[in-house]
């Protein structure tokens, strides 16, 4: 193990400090050194240009991207290092400490291409950190470097071209989120200190050396410290304090100060430039990490509020970080507060030489709150007013000079909820379309050859302040969590939406309680025949589910709960049993799946189609068809805890709903689901009776009971079949207004709208009958045409009537579950057959007596003339032809005594 390390740090000192053999050494780059810029994700760097083809980073700390780059561009602006290019295939997606390797250009790029070599993260834009080498590029004269630490100021021949002010020989972690980072120079008598913290914009920093003659926990009495941090207008700043009391500063009414004060305030107004013996050099404020670093002398101090510094001595420092007061009318200073808090986290000491190298630094800060921008919630009822301004604080460089603001502030976080209208008024001229979108880039991503999505605005959403634009946004429960506004026509001058659930409520139309009151049950039935779908539990659950059925069984189930990683998962099932067994894991088509735990409180959410379009022959969960006009049945189950795999009954629930609900999708409630047959069955029952009974009665009666003297089948006919068809009517509205709706969707429904247009046309028909022709003469062509329209619709609405009927009960079966269904269809199979059978043999007998009455007596000819003059609706050519024979009859017997 000891000779594979010895050989893999000589590989890499290698690696690192020779250059590629193929490569030459001609570009005037070579040797020469260069520190990043730190722009975001709190990168620091070096590099060493080793030769025409490679480079060495070193001192390397980055927070990861999620697709970052080495890249070249032509300057360090917006539209340059955008149009930018790749300059190696070494990926940087990763978090780096204080890494060093070797990067190799690619074949094709040259140093002469690179004016600026930057880390780019390419799909949000974002410039992590940068070096412009142009005008470095004809240095040929290299620059001493700074003298090492503890040095005499000479330099050992070291070439350095560029440093940058985040760069330090030293760092000291004296917190989990507080560093000190410092470089010496003794022969200017001066220490350039960084101080650099993860916490709030508005706390402060304080570094300095204690009084050497106290000890203990007077510590802090006498000492000299440097407190920084930003102002109020994102400025940062610097002072030199005094403490004379463990407490905050004050000052009583004879203007005498005591606690921590800043120098100046010891001395009087005359003398505060002399007192301060700190000089701000840099600060900056990025990914919720403050830096500042500022210089002050050794030895040339203030002797009665400085300390000396020697840089050979151990000393002993101390530091704080907290909460800082603004000035006021009172005080014109920056003022720290108790910092409060435990040792080594908010406040210590510690024995420091600063002539010792120290770097135990490793890796950047990470800090928890890494945004500091303004955050604006949206309100339905107010308006967001989007104007422009200049670029002071925008958050993803590069970007332009001129930025939104909303409701005066500089491209902040902009928070909306789901099922809240949110309603700009744009004003920021005609050169800026606002739009949301899913590019965090925005300008329009199809110029950058990419897709995008556009939520709201567009080329249209532009005005001015004398003549605004308004733009009304409704983010609904599909909208992603984090989207961007931006202008379409100029990239990167907006910043980010965060996109919240608000009240389930608010995002759904309807809801209900389902059984036993502890599940709400949320949906909303959506144009492209789809429907959004939500569950909460009311009280705590390890899992909850949600079925489609009667019960547990026989039912297609949705079950949301957490995975071991945290994520919050929904699976679908199908249950044909009550064991573990019988729970039988499918693939649905859910979309927009979603589900969270709020104090131990389940929500599942989810959006599937109506009606699944797959082979419901192979995938049981293609059956799972959710029809908008007939109540769905809703059952749920909860319990401690679930898995997708290796189901036991340790998975099977603590407690469920007694009985189903049937939620009424279209209406947007509920009913018990016992509540709903009694009013199916008086619907089907009055169906039965008119077209089971009555309708074919009338039927019958005018097909065999014109035998009968007088018109008493006509009225028979008649009163059985307005009787049918009024019974028809009042079944329909009887469902219909139970129901709360009039759907066109299923085929019971379908057959049934059909069989009644069809019996209503035959009392319409009836009025328009045409007069029946006179004993002896054949009927009008109208009258003819009128008697086939008459059989054939009468015929064609006793059929659907029939369908309808069988339909209807298997539509009861299928949505309702009723267990007699499949006895009631035999039931009515038999009904109809035994019909069947009458209607041969009265045919039958039928037949037989119009044969006997055409061959047999002479005297039938001089029959009765009403039923001579009667129809047979159910075969006029039939009776066309009784008709052409009585005729021909009656013509022979009034011929006989002619002959004799």
């Amino acid at each position: 193990m000891l000779r594979e390390s010895t050989i893999s740090l000589f590989l890499l000192f290698f690696l690192c400090c020779h250059a590629d053999p193929e490569c030459t050494r001609v570009s005037s780059l070579v040797d020469l050194e260069f520190d990043f810029k730190m722009v975001q994700h709190q990168l620091r760097g070096r590099i060493k240009v080793l030769d025409d083809c490679s480079f060495r980073v070193s001192q390397f700390d980055m927070l990861s991207g999620s697709d970052v780059h080495w890249w070249g561009a032509l300057a360090p602006d917006l539209d340059n290092l955008t149009n930018g290019f790749v300059i190696s295939d070494h990926r940087l997606n990763q978090t780096f400490a204080n890494s060093t390797f070797v990067v190799r250009l690619l074949n094709n790029v040259t140093w002469s291409m690179i004016q600026v070599l930057a880390v780019w993260d390419r799909p949000t834009g974002s410039d992590f950190g940068h070096i412009v080498l142009g005008e470095l590029a004809n240095v040929t004269e290299a620059s001493p470097a700074p003298a090492p630490a503890g040095g005499d100021g000479k330099g050992k021949g070291e070439v350095r071209i560029h440093t940058e002010p985040t760069m330090f020989e030293n760092c000291k972690v004296l917190s989990d989120n507080f560093r000190l980072r410092w470089s010496l120079n003794v022969g200017e008598d001066s220490i350039e200190i960084g101080l650099e913290a993860a916490t709030g914009i508005m706390n402060y920093m304080a570094f300095g050396w204690a009084n050497p003659n106290n000890t203990g926990s007077e510590l802090m009495v006498g000492a000299d410290v440097a407190v920084a941090g930003f102002k109020e207008d994102g400025l940062p700043f610097v002072d030199d304090f005094f403490i004379t009391k463990y407490s905050e500063c004050v000052t009583d009414s004879n203007g005498s100060s005591e606690g921590v004060c800043p120098d100046s305030i010891y001395v009087g107004p005359d003398r505060v430039g002399l007192v301060n013996n700190t000089e701000l050099i840099f600060g900056q404020r990025k990914d919720g990490v403050t830096f500042v670093r500022y210089r002050r002398p050794l030895s040339k101090v203030d002797g009665k509020y400085d300390h000396p510094v020697d840089p050979l001595a151990n000393m002993t420092v101390i530091w704080a970080m907290g909460k800082i007061r603004p000035p006021d009318t009172l005080q014109h200073h920056y003022l720290p507060q108790n910092h409060g808090g435990l040792p080594s986290q908010n406040f210590g000491h510690l024995v420091l030489n600063v002539s010792e190298h120290v770097n135990d630094c490793h890796g950047p800060l990470d800090a928890e709150d890494k945004e500091d921008q303004d955050v604006i919630i949206a309100d339905g009822k107010v308006p967001l007013v989007v104007s422009t301004g200049p670029a002071l604080h925008y958050p993803n460089p590069p970007n332009p000079e001129r930025v939104l603001y909303i409701n005066k502030k500089e491209s902040p976080v902009l928070r909306v909820e789901r099922g809240v209208p949110v309603t700009f008024s744009i004003q920021a001229g005609h050169d800026v379309a606002f739009y949301v979108t899913s590019d965090p880039i925005g300008g329009n991503a199809t110029v950058r050859n990419l897709t995008e999505t556009i939520y709201a605005g567009g080329p249209e959403a532009h005005g001015v302040v004398a003549s605004p634009k308004e733009l009304v946004w409704a983010p609904n429960r599909n909208t992603p969590d984090k989207l961007y506004y931006h202008s379409l026509f100029e990239p990167k001058m907006g910043w980010r939406v965060e996109v919240v659930d608000g009240g389930l409520s608010d995002m759904y139309n309807n809801s209900v309680l389902l059984d036993d009151q502890q599940v709400t049950f949320f949906w909303t039935l959506s144009k492209d025949y789809s429907i959004f779908i939500a569950a909460r539990g009311e009280k705590k659950s390890g899992y909850l589910a949600i079925g489609f059925g009667s019960g547990m069984v026989n039912t297609y189930a949705y079950v949301g709960w957490i995975d071991d990683n945290g994520l919050g998962r929904v699976d679908t099932y199908w249950i044909d049993g009550k064991d573990a067994k019988s729970i039988h894991h499918t693939h649905e088509n859910l979309t927009y799946v979603r589900c969270r735990t709020e104090n131990g409180i389940i929500t599942l959410e989810f959006t599937r189609p109506l009606d699944p379009s797959c082979d419901r022959s192979i995938r049981p969960e293609c059956s799972n068809i959710i029809d908008p006009t007939t109540p769905l049945k809703v059952v749920w189950a909860m319990g401690a805890r679930w898995s997708n795999e290796n189901l036991s009954n340790m998975n099977m629930h603590s407690v469920t709903s007694s009985r189903a609900i049937n939620v009424l999708l279209m209406r947007g409630s509920a009913e018990a689901e016992q509540d709903l047959l009694p009013v199916l069955a008086v619907h089907g029952f009055m169906m039965f009776l008119a077209w089971g009974m009555l309708l074919p009665g009338g039927i019958l009666a005018a097909r065999y009971l014109k035998h009968l003297k007088g018109d008493g089948w006509y009225k028979i006919h008649v009163y059985l079949q307005y009787s049918g068809l009024v019974i028809v009517l009042l079944a329909l509205l009887f469902a219909v207004a139970e129901l709360r709706g009039f759907y066109v969707t299923s085929p019971h429904v379908k057959f049934g709208i059909a069989a009644i247009f069809f019996a209503c046309i035959q009392p319409v028909n009836a009025c328009l009958r045409p007069p029946k022709p006179n004993n002896g003469e054949l009927p009008s062509s109208k009258r003819v045409i009128w008697e086939y329209f008459h059989i054939i619709v009468g015929r064609t609405a006793f059929v659907l009537g029939l369908a309808a009927l069988f339909s209807g009960m298997k539509h009861l079966e299928e949505r309702y579950g009723e267990e007699n269904a499949n006895g009631l269809i035999l039931a009515m199979v038999v009904w109809f057959v035994l019909g069947a059978f009458i209607v041969f043999y009265l045919e039958y007998r039928e037949r037989q007596r119009v044969r006997g009455r055409i061959f047999g007596r002479s005297n039938w000819v001089l029959g009765n003339a009403e039923e001579d003059d009667s129809l047979d609706l159910l075969s006029p050519s039939r009776a066309h032809a009784e008709k052409e024979s009585q005729t021909s009859a009656t013509m022979e017997v009034q011929l006989e005594p002619l002959n004799r």
